[in-house]
């Protein structure tokens, strides 16, 4: 398995979905940076499962152990590694998927590659129980990255077919970032948010579950961020962003939008501003161009799908009698996952950004 991503910060994540832990080894950290392990743990809190009506029923504590490169509360050079305890793992709800494959899941896939040796309880190593320690690492490096003045954000844009109000992509920033993530269902419109919350319920209650895109921002990030031709910006951020599990799509600026504009429409005028900086009056680009930042705000979208794991009964197939089957799962699963994705992909684009300003 490839578990690591990184060039000049590498992180390596380890662990299974009902294993006793999962965890993450960050190598490559700057010596000296001070890490607030409260606002980690805040950060952390935002993903974990079991906090409200719309998220599994699967409580974890999620909080890390830190094993090494900390000493008086600082990075210290050595790698950073770091350890959460599944306190609540319950693996005989998944007893039959060791023969019958979840539709939409990394089962079968993952027991055509591994020979049949594959962890199939809760997707093993293929769980969203891995953003964990991807957030853990993403908060680490939130951090030092809004020391270096480059602020981070995203909220819910879609659920189902309900839609948020976007960022705006030219006046962004910092305030309206936070106002946004310290929000416990992270909306510009609450109105809006209160809407995707009933198709929430409403697909939980018909046994269903239902998908949405997530809309992140960076302010801050600096020109000529990103290496062309296969390091681009978009290209590691695109990584680190399809590693979240459920991820289907990606999309920066207008996205698939702008393959129905006029090129007079699509593009951005640049401009002085009265320091001396250069800027465009739109950001249809989305703070990329060439693969290389801007300066404007980046922005991106991140689609994920409806949560694989339904009570409907489905049709499959039995691995071991090699026929035709039907499937009812049973356990503990989101109606959807968008909420508690909301900082993974925050997580996923601290991680990527940070490695490129290294």
């Amino acid at each position: 398995m490839s578990s690591s991503f990184g060039i000049r910060l590498k992180i390596t994540i380890f662990g299974q979905s009902h294993s006793e832990a999962v965890g993450i080894v960050i190598d490559g950290l700057p010596a000296g940076e001070h890490i607030n392990m409260e606002r980690v743990q805040r950060f952390l809190e935002r993903r974990a499962p079991g906090r409200n009506a719309y998220s599994t029923s699967r409580k974890e504590g999620d909080i890390p152990r830190v094993l090494s490169g900390l000493f008086e509360g600082k990075t210290c050079g050595a790698p950073l590694c770091a350890m959460i305890e599944n306190t609540n793992a319950n693996p005989k709800d998944y007893a039959l998927l060791k023969d019958i494959p979840r539709p939409g899941h990394a089962d079968y896939t993952a027991w055509a590659k591994y020979g049949g040796s594959n962890d199939y309880h809760g997707g093993g190593h293929f769980s969203g129980r891995l953003t964990a320690p991807l957030c853990f690492a993403g908060a680490v490096c939130m951090q030092i990255l809004e020391r270096r003045g480059v602020h981070i954000g995203a909220h819910i844009l879609s659920v189902h077919n309900i839609t948020d109000a976007p960022f705006d992509p030219v006046t962004v920033d910092k305030k309206t970032l936070q106002d946004t993530t310290e929000k416990e269902f992270p909306v510009l419109n609450d109105d809006a948010g209160a809407k995707m919350r009933t198709a929430i319920a409403e697909a939980k209650t018909n046994k269903d579950s239902v998908g949405g895109i997530v809309e992140c921002a960076v302010a801050g990030l600096p020109v000529g961020l990103g290496e062309p031709i296969f390091d681009g910006l978009e290209s590691r951020l695109s990584t680190a962003l399809f590693a979240i599990p459920a991820v289907k799509g990606v999309e920066f600026g207008e996205g698939f939008r702008s393959a129905t504009l006029y090129g007079s429409e699509n593009n951005d005028a640049f401009f002085y501003d009265s320091d001396g900086h250069v800027q465009t009056k739109t950001n249809h680009h989305g703070g990329i161009l060439g693969g290389i930042s801007s300066g404007m705000p980046l922005i991106f979208r991140a689609a994920f799908k409806p949560t694989p794991s339904i009570f409907r009964e489905q049709e499959s197939i039995s691995l071991s009698r090699q026929e035709n089957t039907s499937l009812s799962i049973i356990g503990r699963h989101d109606p959807c996952i968008v909420p508690r994705a909301v900082p993974c992909v925050e997580a996923a684009a601290a991680i990527a950004l940070l490695d490129m300003m290294l």
